[in-house]
């Protein structure tokens, strides 16, 4: 299956489908995105815009283990940047920093329990105002 992002005229994803392999091959079946795109567009309209997604692409690694694609799978509400050719969502807080090649968003100090807390230690939380971690109670 192949899953393509639909774009408001700016780079805002609007909408993520899924469509058949079949609907992207080219008359020698190779995979091509811009058969997929004209698919897409005579579903949903010539004027719409979409790019290629890959369900398996996360913070620029595919999980299993192929070729990452576009950085990140896009979610609705999150971005394409042209630029990057990536897709990425927005910034969690006004003070975390786009990671360039992963295109994550983290935070301006590492969390001091790390990326994922044991059973047992102490957890925290992103406080913006403070722009700080703070410890949960």
């Amino acid at each position: 299956m192949a899953h393509y992002a639909q774009l408001d005229g700016g780079s805002n994803v609007l909408n993520v489908v899924v469509i058949a392999d079949s609907d992207t091959q080219d008359g020698s079946g190779n995979e091509s995105e811009s058969v997929g795109i004209a698919f897409c567009k005579s579903l949903w309209g010539s004027d719409t815009n979409w790019k290629r997604t890959s369900l398996n692409t996360r913070g620029n690694t595919h999980i299993k283990g192929g070729t990452p694609f576009r950085k990140n799978y896009a979610n609705v509400g999150g971005v394409y940047d042209v630029g990057r050719d990536a897709f990425y969502p927005d910034a969690p807080y006004a003070s975390w920093i786009l990671n360039e090649t992963t295109c994550t968003w983290e935070a301006p100090t590492a969390d001091p329990a790390g990326p994922v807390a044991a059973p047992g230690e102490q957890k925290y939380y992103w406080d913006e105002p403070s722009t700080s971690w703070k410890a949960v109670p």
